[in-house]
């Protein structure tokens, strides 16, 4: 069953969504969303569970938003198992940990559920026992008024363990898709279908009031990046001192990545990543794996500390469209807070394909088969990028995919060819010769560069760059690795060069 199935909310009525449609406006259906055997669907009340506090009502007094959690009625005598329990944690665990977890509750025979089935079982034994549960996520508004809390482990699509968010709660907080909302939750009653938020503690790991006084992200005044990300990391670290130099990144950048098969951009993308991991700590990062293959997924999560969400090449078009439009929301809520965050992005061509499938044909077709009017969803994701002057950033770098043989590809990286204010240039020839990184020094560059690079420093790499201009791109790169690896750091390189 879908989980945005539930009917528009009536006030003062408590009737549950027992023939609600299967699927919300604009979800896509979830696979392995059964319902549990033996019980009715887990999908949350369809009334409107709050009063003008956003509360739910259990039947006694109604909590009240920003409270301190009400301590849990004592358990019966002799059971003594009554505990707090957090929805995402219970999420992370494995099937063996939820197994010897579910025995804690004297759950027996559960061995032929699947996950989220057990998940339900132990939280529905907790709330028997009197226990309080605990749910984070982010929330997606449909257009029926009410909302969910997506969760990361599901990569932000639907799935049985969302919470419901009433109408009362979104306007008393002024939520909006992509808040981060933590509070209490409590297990679905009869007929129900989902967890239902009781009470809202903190949004975008603050206090919800001040959520409330945010500046829009489409209101924030946008800046050229004045603020550098520094990569250089390690000696033997070539490709990333490379960046450093010849095509600096800021914070708001806004950076495409051309790319040819096989010449390394995802491993490139993983390098980046854990450099701004290491030298930025602070940055909320964020990987987006578009229509890429799964175990570049895993590879992904074990060899980066950044955030990954993922939609792989079997998953449906509308699946790449909704993880991307979560996580850029999510993105500008964040933003909205004052936060810095990077969206490694790949691919930004594949995601217009999604895009080009799902748009309804206008009748003007460009060349290659793309729709006039697809790419501009794309552009919007893309230009969301920006360093912002009230405090905060948003950068996006994204692989854009040349010489596939496909003539869409080279339409869609056309389109974004202007748009980024930094452009890193990969080289099939380069590949060939096995030099790497295969990085096209002379193609690749990044405007406004004296903004991010000290004068001194700048004054350097303009003076490189003259000396390098006319060499053949395998022979330049050979010449700085070379180079490179004979310093302890890009500092020492660039002061042991004659003017």
């Amino acid at each position: 069953m879908e989980n945005g199935a539930v009917p528009p909310v009536r006030h003062g009525h408590d009737s549950a969504p027992g023939n609600a449609p299967d699927h919300p406006t604009g979800s896509a259906p979830v696979a392995g969303s059964a319902p549990v055997a033996g019980s009715a669907p887990v999908i949350a009340s369809a009334a409107d569970p709050g009063g003008p506090n956003g509360n739910i009502s259990n039947g006694n007094t109604p909590n009240h938003a920003g409270a301190a959690p009400a301590s849990a009625p004592a358990a019966s005598a002799g059971r003594g198992k009554e505990k707090i329990l957090h929805l995402s944690e219970l999420q992370q665990k494995s099937v063996p940990e939820l197994n010897e977890l579910a025995a804690h509750y004297g759950l027996v025979d559960l061995g032929a559920l699947r996950k989220h089935e057990l998940i339900f079982e132990i939280l529905k034994a907790n709330a028997n026992f009197r226990g309080t549960i605990f749910g984070k996520g982010v929330i997606e508004i449909l257009p029926d008024g009410f909302g969910f809390l997506r969760s990361p482990n599901y990569n932000y699509l639907p799935c049985p363990e969302d919470i419901y968010v009433s109408p009362s709660q979104i306007r008393r907080f002024a939520l909006r898709t992509g808040d981060t909302v933590e509070g209490e939750i409590r297990s679905p009653k009869d007929k129900e279908r989902f967890f239902a938020l009781l009470r809202v503690d903190k949004v975008n790991d603050g206090d919800p009031e001040r959520s409330r006084r945010k500046i829009p992200f489409e209101n924030l005044t946008p800046l050229f990046p004045d603020r550098r990300f520094i990569l250089e990391r390690e000696q033997e670290e070539v490709s990333m001192r490379v960046m450093d130099i010849f095509t600096p990144i800021g914070m708001g950048q806004r950076g495409v990545i051309v790319a040819p098969p096989r010449t390394g951009k995802t491993v490139l993308l993983q390098k980046i990543a854990n450099s701004i991991s290491k030298n930025h700590p602070d940055v909320y990062l964020i990987v987006m794996l578009i229509d890429e293959r799964p175990e570049e997924v895993t590879d992904m999560e074990r060899h980066t500390s950044a955030h990954v969400l993922s939609s792989t090449f079997d998953e449906p078009p509308e699946r790449h469209i909704q993880v991307a439009e979560m996580v850029i929301e999510m993105a500008k809520r964040m933003v909205e807070c004052g936060r810095d965050v990077v969206i490694l992005l790949d691919s930004i061509t594949r995601l217009a394909r999604a895009y080009n499938t799902m748009e309804p044909h206008s009748g003007k077709i460009l060349s290659g088969g793309v729709d006039s009017n697809a790419l501009h969803k794309p552009k919007r994701f893309f230009g969301a990028a920006r360093n912002i002057e009230e405090g905060g950033s948003l950068t996006i770098i994204a692989t854009a995919l040349v010489d596939t043989g496909s003539r869409m590809d080279e339409v869609i990286f056309e389109e974004f060819k202007g748009t980024g204010n930094m452009e890193l240039s990969l080289d099939r020839h380069l590949v060939d010769k096995r030099v790497f990184p295969a990085i096209n020094i002379e193609k690749s560059g990044t405007r406004k560069e004296e903004l991010l690079l000290h004068p001194d420093e700048l004054n350097k790499t303009w003076i490189l760059r003259k000396a390098l201009n006319g060499v053949p791109p395998v022979e330049t790169m050979e010449l700085v690795v070379s180079k490179l690896k004979k310093t302890k750091s890009n500092a020492e390189f660039l002061m042991t060069m004659k003017e």
